[in-house]
């Protein structure tokens, strides 16, 4: 393998079914991931968990904290501050319910999966500390589903804050995929007086690392991840502050990511729209003879 690009090794067979009309898409799920910053000296660095190897989707390669959208998180009680739903509705291309539950998914995974909370007691404020027992059973409870994220915040009297997070990028898995995402990636800066822990079932390992670091251990094959871990890697490296990369935010193009798959002389084609470094050139099986050694 010339980089770190993790490829399922049933694609192929997949691709080819998809490719001949005998696969049917399965419909994608809504998700967020978070893009957490925080400033060093020689620029932002990001988290990053590992998946574990014994996972049976992309076991060994790192990514970003996230998850699916709970059926609870579009729950109108919850405590919001910030843009308003309207306003995330219009930028992330979804009605204000499904707007609300992107991002509330967000904030509420960040916290599962890497114990940062963006919220606070008012509107203008971040929690601080939250490795406490309390955050703790608390956490479990929203891991566990016994807890619904707005009853989360209700019980500690807090406030979701949207305004911050930035909307970067969308991806949507493959048609020909199994279990099918379509993601919504936001960046957020670490709050002050707040740190990661690897708070994940599902990760083995977590780092601080510099995005242009990371893209460059994916190129020489160090680190896999999938596409749109590294694309959103290398659009953060030009940024020199955290602060940069949300201001940023605004302005990107959120049209959806997905990849595409088409026969061309004599192999499967696959390609991300956008992103040519990752395309990939499936060779076919020959097509078997017909009995008797010649066309019916």
């Amino acid at each position: 393998m010339a980089n770190g690009q993790w490829y399922p090794p049933e694609w192929p067979e997949r691709i080819r079914a998809f490719a001949a009309g005998t696969l049917t898409p399965v419909p994608p799920r809504r998700a967020a991931t978070v893009m957490l910053l925080k400033n060093a000296g020689t620029g932002p660095i990001v988290h990053m968990l590992r998946r574990r190897a014994s996972m049976a989707f992309a076991g060994g390669a790192y990514a970003y904290p996230g998850g699916g959208v709970d059926p609870r998180d579009d729950d109108r009680d919850i405590r919001w501050a910030g843009p308003t739903r309207a306003w995330w509705a219009d930028r992330l291309g979804v009605e204000e319910a499904g707007a609300q539950a992107i991002v509330c998914a967000a904030v509420r995974e960040t916290f599962e999966e890497a114990g940062v909370l963006l919220a606070g007691p008012t509107p203008d404020t971040v929690v601080g500390d939250t490795t406490g027992d309390d955050w703790e059973t608390g956490r479990a409870a929203l891991v566990a589903r016994e807890l619904s994220f707005a009853e989360f915040l209700d019980r500690r009297g807090l406030v979701l804050r949207s305004d911050l997070l930035g909307a970067w990028a969308r991806w949507i898995t493959p048609e020909f995929e199994a279990r099918r995402y379509d993601t919504w990636f936001f960046v957020a800066a670490l709050p002050e007086g707040q740190r990661t822990r690897n708070a994940s079932t599902e990760a083995d390992r977590t780092v601080w690392i510099r995005p242009r670091d990371a893209a460059a251990r994916y190129d020489k094959g160090e680190l896999l991840m999938m596409p749109p871990t590294i694309a959103t890697l290398r659009e953060l490296s030009p940024y020199g502050t955290s602060a940069e990369a949300l201001a940023a935010a605004p302005a990107r193009d959120l049209t959806p990511v997905l990849a595409r798959a088409r026969l061309a002389d004599g192999e499967i084609v696959l390609s991300w729209p956008g992103h040519d470094e990752f395309t990939k050139h499936v060779p076919t099986p020959p097509t078997p003879p017909m009995p008797g050694g010649g066309p019916a």
